[in-house]
């Protein structure tokens, strides 16, 4: 019950108001994506968004500031695995650069060995996302969402709880470095080291994984021409026998998207056709989208449309990790996208469904 009064706070409190470098990463175009985890700064304390052509400004909480210390204490956090309850794991962990923040994996591993059910998400130009994770409406800010991985019970991920969430602060209270870097980062604060805080930085250093420049991006500014390979799959990507663009549009190639800018956001959800249990359109348990938090049968299935950047080093591919590879994915696509069960069942009849049991 405190754990759960102690999560709650912190939730008040962001509801409110490896070496750093550049890397070079295989992209949608096929070509090298830049995925940038340095800070982009002016003297002192100021901030500079220094972003790729067409990019907008991300929307950056009013209570939460960027700022040069913060960014850089959230690298430091984001790799730091005494952030973990058992000091095995860290944020870096389940989010590797070189898979543009993703892990590899078919299903994620939490800090005790705990199994996911579902692979972790990338976190390139995670900035621009209204909601975050899978499918939770209700996670609208890189500060709320942190406190699933950092808290959650079922199942454990960092595996903070009432036995050493004091034990956490000490250890980083104790390291030489972190005293003087939570000081700048949030100067004239009594007692700087908190997990509020540690939350705000590692959320300001998220926002700075931006990613756009693979060969589309490039493409889009006139200083490349496609191949007439890439220029056929650019032209079925955005017809409507291919599809894809419904649901991948946009710089970011999906359609949640957030900036600074923003005047009406819209955050739909989908369900593909992958499984079709019983004939309903059910999805397997634990992995039924929206479903598993309003328990309305309509949102059975439905997930978030993830974002295409990066994707040749983002697999396995979806939110069970069901195919290794981007083409297998593609060939086993079930051609409709159904947003009931009902819907769904009738766009069904007559053929055998990708997943059905």
């Amino acid at each position: 019950m405190r754990m759960q009064r102690f999560k709650q706070a912190l939730l008040g409190l962001a509801g409110a108001a490896v070496a750093a470098g550049t890397l070079s990463l295989w992209g949608c175009g096929g070509s090298g994506v830049t995925v940038n985890d340095t800070a982009q700064t002016q003297p002192g304390n100021g901030w500079t968004w220094q972003l790729p052509a067409n990019f907008p400004t991300p929307k950056v909480p009013a209570d939460n500031p960027m700022s040069a210390a913060k960014v850089e204490l959230g690298r430091f956090l984001f790799y730091d695995k005494r952030l973990s309850g058992n000091g095995t794991q860290s944020c870096a962990s389940c989010h590797h650069q070189d898979k543009a923040f993703t892990d590899g994996r078919i299903t994620a591993v939490g800090s005790t060995g705990a199994i996911h059910p579902r692979n972790s998400q990338g976190l390139a130009n995670v900035a621009y996302h209204p909601t975050l994770t899978w499918a939770n409406p209700s996670l609208l800010s890189l500060e709320a969402q942190m406190q699933v991985p950092l808290f959650s019970e079922t199942p454990v991920e960092l595996g903070v709880n009432d036995g050493n969430v004091a034990e956490i602060l000490a250890r980083l209270s104790g390291d030489a470095r972190y005293p003087s870097l939570f000081a700048a980062a949030y100067p004239g604060v009594d007692a700087p080291i908190s997990w509020a805080n540690i939350t705000r930085a590692i959320a300001s250093f998220q926002r700075t994984l931006i990613s756009g420049h693979s060969r589309y991006d490039q493409f889009l500014q006139g200083t490349v021409t496609l191949t007439e390979s890439e220029r056929r799959g650019l032209d079925l990507f955005n017809s409507e026998k291919a599809e894809c663009f419904h649901c991948h549009a946009g710089f970011n190639f999906n359609d949640q998207v957030v900036h600074a800018s923003t005047q009406v956001l819209d955050i739909p959800f989908h369900n593909t056709g992958l499984y079709n249990l019983g004939g309903t359109g059910n999805f397997p348990a634990g992995n039924q989208g929206l479903f598993e938090l309003t328990e309305k049968p309509a949102d059975r299935g439905r997930f978030r449309a993830a974002s295409l950047r990066n994707v040749g080093v983002t697999a396995p591919i979806c939110t069970t990790a069901a195919w290794p590879r981007w083409r297998r994915c593609w060939t086993s696509m079930p051609p409709v996208v159904a947003t009931s069960p009902a819907a769904q069942t009738r766009a069904m009849a007559g053929r055998t469904p990708t997943r059905a049991t």
